[in-house]
């Protein structure tokens, strides 16, 4: 029969620290000091970023299909709309919101989360942009306060739930990396991974590309994703907003074509 070896050893050092007189934590304390370490936060980034991950990412394809259905991009131009979008538009606005909330959130300024989350929702000019960006954000506080369960993502969740607070994906993506350990900037370099990730992953269902060059589409935008966290760690909320008119455009058309595969 199947034994659990870690239950069995964790068992035994709680009975070793009680004979030695050690004060003895409970599991959420346990739970926290594992997250505390490097390995740890590297783990929870790489379980948040994975496409398995259903925070419904793979649902969008970030505007990219309204510009292939317009004929306005093509497997030469994947990497520049790509660098473009992170520069002007994903960077100033939801990787800066990202930063403002984790830090927000790790200093217990619930105040200050809710007026991000609210002024990246006003940035969102397209009806579209506006519900992915919810839809997917309360799947995540959904999913994040079950497996992980940290206080600061309950609380998030559950003033998304009431309605006080749109509950956009960049700023609970902050409060879960927050509460869960991660420092900020790995924050947000793994949020822009995975936003690179899902724009590959939406180019190859559209034909806009194959697996190899999805590969060296990711490679490309590592010293843009570098860039791009670190101008986000430089705004204020006021600074806070994208400029990417094209894709506004392109998302407006989107919105009432006949046929369409993401929803985004």
């Amino acid at each position: 029969m199947y034994r659990d070896e870690t239950t069995e050893t964790a068992e035994a050092a709680v009975t070793g620290a009680a004979e030695t007189g050690m004060a003895v934590t409970g599991a959420a304390e346990v739970e926290a000091a594992a997250r505390g370490t490097d390995l740890g936060h590297l783990l929870v980034s790489l379980q948040l970023t994975d496409s398995a991950f259903p925070s419904g990412f793979y649902t969008l394809s970030h505007g990219l299909e309204g510009f292939a259905q317009q004929g306005a991009v093509g497997p030469d131009s994947l990497a520049a709309l790509l660098h473009d979008v992170l520069r002007h538009g994903v960077g100033p606005a939801d990787a800066t919101a990202l930063a403002l909330a984790h830090r927000a959130a790790a200093a217990g300024d619930w105040e200050a989360v809710a007026a991000t989350d609210r002024r990246l929702y006003a940035t969102k000019l397209g009806r579209e942009t506006r519900q992915a960006a919810t839809r997917t954000g309360r799947q995540l506080l959904d999913l994040a306060a079950e497996v992980f369960g940290a206080p600061g993502v309950v609380r998030h969740h559950r003033e998304v739930t009431a309605r006080r607070a749109p509950g956009t994906q960049a700023v609970a993506a902050g409060v879960v990396y927050a509460a869960t350990g991660v420092p900020v900037r790995q924050a947000v370099a793994a949020d822009l991974f995975a936003f690179c990730a899902s724009f590959a992953g939406a180019a190859l269902r559209l034909r806009l590309t194959d697996h190899r060059l999805a590969q060296r589409l990711l490679r490309q935008a590592a010293p843009v994703i570098e860039e791009t966290t670190h101008e986000a760690l430089t705004r204020g909320l006021d600074d806070l907003g994208a400029t990417t008119f094209a894709v506004d455009v392109m998302s407006a058309r989107h919105e009432r074509a006949e046929a369409r595969l993401f929803a985004s």
